[in-house]
Formats: structure tokens, C-alpha cells, sequence
């Protein structure tokens, strides 16, 4: 099983496509608070439909909390800051798959604390700033579940 975190997510909406995502590919979606939103938001429960039940869902006070519990993971943090491209990495069952919230990404400190091939981008034309985070991580999850032929345990 993949996994997918999000750090700090500020917008419903974007949460509740990811939540959607993660159900349908049977990835794990792991939320690091504290969160900008309430989990009833009627945007976050728009944008996932009902797919909310079909999700596994896990909640982490911090970033300390999430990592302690994968500290046995690769954590491949997803940054406009990488120089890694995701499509260039051998992604394993297991691999954690981090994003930073819409407004300000991953924290430098944090992204500096990881090995530099873990810290991934996706290309993007010169004097691009960055790309939706739902679709961020539809594209990257959906390369790594593809390396593994689609199988989801």
C-alpha cells in the first residue's frame, strides 16, 4: 500500500479530491494537523462526495507523531523545491508520498532533513510556481501505483 500525507493542508476542497483519490486507488491518506479547515466542511464533504466511508483516513498531531509512526518508510517529499523528478524514482510498497500545504509548501527545514533523492518534483514549464495539490498528487500516486502494476496490497 502507498501513502499519501498531507502536511498542514489549508483547502477543503483539495483535501476532499485527495480523499476521493486515495479511495480509489487504495492508497492510505495520512492528514498532519493542524488543519485549516474542520473535517465537516461542506466543501471538503463536496469535493469527496461519498467516498469519505471508502477511505482510510489516519489524523497525526504534528509531523513528529506522523514520522515516529513511519519511521521505517521512505518519505518522499513532494516539492517544487526537489531536483529528484518523481518519474525518475523506483517507488517500493510502503513509500510515503508528503505535500506542504497550498500556500507555502514543505517547510525548507524539513525537505532539508530528507536525503536529496527523496525530495521529488514534477517538471514544469520555466516560471511555473507549482500545480493544484490534488493534482500534484493524483499525478505522482498514480505513477508510483503504476509502477507496482496497480496492485494495491
Amino acid at each position: 500500500m502507498l501513502h499519501v500525507a498531507l502536511y498542514e493542508p489549508e483547502i477543503p476542497a483539495n483535501t476532499g479530491n485527495i480523499i476521493r483519490l486515495c479511495a480509489n486507488s487504495g492508497a492510505q491518506l495520512h492528514l498532519i494537523e493542524p488543519l485549516g479547515f474542520e473535517m465537516d466542511d461542506k466543501r471538503l464533504r463536496r469535493a469527496g462526495l461519498d467516498y469519505h466511508q471508502y477511505a482510510s483516513v489516519a489524523y497525526h498531531n504534528n509531523y513528529q507523531a506522523f514520522s515516529a509512526k513511519h519511521d521505517q518508510s521512505r518519505i518522499f517529499a513532494c516539492s517544487t523545491h526537489g531536483t529528484t523528478t518523481y518519474s525518475d524514482v523506483v517507488f517500493e510498497k510502503g513509500d510515503v508520498l508528503l505535500f506542504g500545504p497550498e500556500t507555502r509548501g514543505l517547510p525548507a527545514d524539513l525537505r532539508n532533513s530528507m536525503p536529496k533523492e527523496q525530495v521529488i518534483t514534477i517538471p514544469m514549464v520555466e516560471g511555473g510556481r507549482s500545480i493544484n495539490l490534488s493534482n500534484a498528487v493524483a499525478i505522482i500516486l498514480y505513477e508510483a501505483w503504476r509502477q507496482m502494476q496497480f496492485q494495491v496490497q
